[in-house]
């Protein structure tokens, strides 16, 4: 692979907010993006994620009502999506743990984020299109899941096939905003 060419699949990779619910995601596709998070790389190889595929679409639209708010006007796209993943925080394992206490750093959630961008950067590929979610009802999501009470719900994946191929324009900041050489 050419160096641009991984740029260019980090540019391709947007949060798609509108689905086309006609197609479903097929499973080998699904199951490549597993892979891909998988096989992140982790803080002392503690893994701390378990990902859990809603594709049943009437428990898939029970887990939608719980990403959106009709107060702050939210999420209102989940249901679009034919398959939502959902990111379960796991125990992290003895040298990770002692690592968190010892640094005051949550390597947990350091290495969730990267099995999801890994996951994402793979839908990327196959043509499926993502939007990671943060707001939810985490209670509803662990009940309505079956999620035991001492398990974080870290994320939400919607996945599907966006209904559009427009790739936007990314609004970030300037270079010179966020790099310094050899000190702050």
């Amino acid at each position: 692979m050419e160096p641009e060419q991984l740029l260019e699949l980090f540019s391709r990779r947007q949060s798609v907010r509108a689905y086309d619910s006609s197609k479903p995601v097929e499973a080998e596709k699904l199951l490549r993006c597993i892979e891909a998070a998988r096989i992140a790389p982790s803080a002392c190889n503690a893994q701390p994620w378990k990902f859990i595929v809603v594709d049943n679409p009437e428990l898939k639209n029970k887990l939608a009502d719980l990403t959106s708010s009709k107060l702050l006007s939210m999420n209102h796209f989940t249901k679009q999506a034919p398959v939502h993943v959902v990111v379960v925080r796991e125990k992290a394992n003895f040298t990770s743990t002692v690592g968190q206490v010892l640094k005051d750093k949550e390597y947990p959630l350091i290495d969730i984020g990267i099995a999801t961008i890994q996951f994402c950067l793979q839908a990327t590929v196959e043509g499926v299109g993502t939007c990671i979610l943060g707001w939810f009802d985490e209670k509803g999501v662990r009940k309505l899941l079956n999620i035991p009470r001492n398990k974080r719900v870290e994320l939400v994946i919607t996945v599907g096939y966006a209904a559009s191929d427009e790739i936007r324009r990314k609004i970030r900041k300037d270079t010179s905003e966020i790099l310094s050489f050899n000190g702050y």
